[in-house]
């Protein structure tokens, strides 16, 4: 999906430019650490695609850094309170599932805090990614159904349910059901 002037994907771009600059990476090297192709990085880096949480996954677990990370770009004054109109938000353009950043950015926590509102019949699959050994997520389902499969099997999670997991595990998050599944994960970085 093409969003050429999407200041969003503009800095998303950016953000992976930098990220891979700072660690020295060429666009080759990180094609080779992340399995996504040299083009595909370059126009993620101009802000000429939307690309998918699976392709972010890819590049953020290639850069050493998670989601929630490249999602939170530099703020001058860090503030302990973010208030909702100023939580970023972002639209996967594959399964169409809605992503907020709820924690405030810059304070140095290793906690991010992200609200989902996942759709009907939406399905996001990530391969593993041994480079995100250490951190974890726990998945507070508020409303809706979900199912999440991991490499221990399937957890089908209701209302209320909470799952525990390592981020660098392999898992699919569908959701077959007609209403939408709306969801927080906290997620933790214990990894130096």
């Amino acid at each position: 999906m093409e969003h050429v002037n999407d200041p969003l994907e503009r800095a998303i771009g950016e953000r992976v430019r930098q990220l891979r600059t700072e660690q020295a990476l060429t666009l080759d090297d990180l094609a080779t650490r992340s399995g996504v192709s040299r083009a595909m990085i370059s126009r993620i880096e101009r802000g000429e695609t939307s690309p998918t949480a699976q392709l972010l996954a890819k590049l953020c677990s290639a850069l050493g850094t998670t989601l929630s990370a490249l999602f939170a770009f530099e703020v001058k004054d860090a503030s302990p309170v973010v208030r909702r109109a100023d939580q970023r938000l972002w639209r996967d353009p594959e399964s169409g599932y809605l992503r907020r950043s709820v924690s405030p950015e810059g304070v140095g926590s290793p906690v991010d805090i992200v609200e989902v509102e996942f759709p009907p019949k939406a399905r996001v699959v990530f391969e593993r990614q041994p480079a995100d050994r250490g951190i974890t997520q726990h998945l507070w389902l508020f409303s809706g159904r979900l199912e999440l499969t991991m490499e221990d099997g399937p957890h089908l999670l209701e209302a209320g349910d909470c799952l525990f997991m390592g981020l660098e595990e392999a898992h699919v998050f569908h959701n077959p059901y007609d209403e939408p599944a709306h969801y927080a994960v906290i997620l933790c970085r214990t990894k130096v």
